[in-house]
């Protein structure tokens, strides 16, 4: 299902198919009257494979739909610098709509330490977001991610999780 571009929404694009799985566990995560507003696109094949699709297919969809924030989720592989890697090719002017995180070593690593499948995963990172905790992302696989996830719950939780009105 395709989220409305003149509308604010979030696109995911994962680098493999267990971040696919974690991104639609987390859409799981969001209450159905909501769900339009997040898209997972296909796997990009790569964490390189991710930055270049970025640079050549999103930049452009970005600068014409003010309303689009995007995830770039990747596997760090151990390399602390890979975001920052990723981040060069993310224009100055969208740094703020743009967003990258990932597990320090793979998502494979995840359902090794017994989190679950990557689906319940996801769910438990979309449970923090809307209840504004930390208990999935304060794993020493996820904790690296704590600058950029407040970046992003500032910005996309009130898109994905608006407050329920009475």
């Amino acid at each position: 299902m395709s989220v409305n571009r003149h509308q604010p929404h979030v696109l995911v694009l994962p680098e493999d198919r267990a971040n696919s799985e974690l991104a639609n566990g987390f859409h799981l995560g969001i209450e159905h009257r909501f769900t339009r507003r997040m898209q997972v696109l296909v796997e990009a094949g790569g964490w390189t494979k991710v930055r270049d699709q970025f640079k050549s297919d999103h930049i452009a969809e970005m600068e014409e739909y003010p309303e689009r924030f995007m995830v770039l989720l990747i596997d760090l592989d151990g390399d602390e610098n890979r975001p920052d890697d990723v981040r060069t090719v993310i224009p100055q002017h969208l740094n703020e709509r743009v967003f990258v995180l990932g597990v320090f070593s793979e998502p494979e690593a995840l359902k090794s330490a017994k989190l679950g499948s990557y689906e319940t995963i996801g769910e438990a990172m979309a449970k923090d977001c809307r209840d504004q905790t930390h208990e999935i992302w304060r794993h020493e696989l996820l904790r690296h991610n704590e600058r950029e996830l407040a970046r992003l719950r500032k910005c996309v939780r009130p898109i994905l999780f608006p407050p329920m009105r009475d």
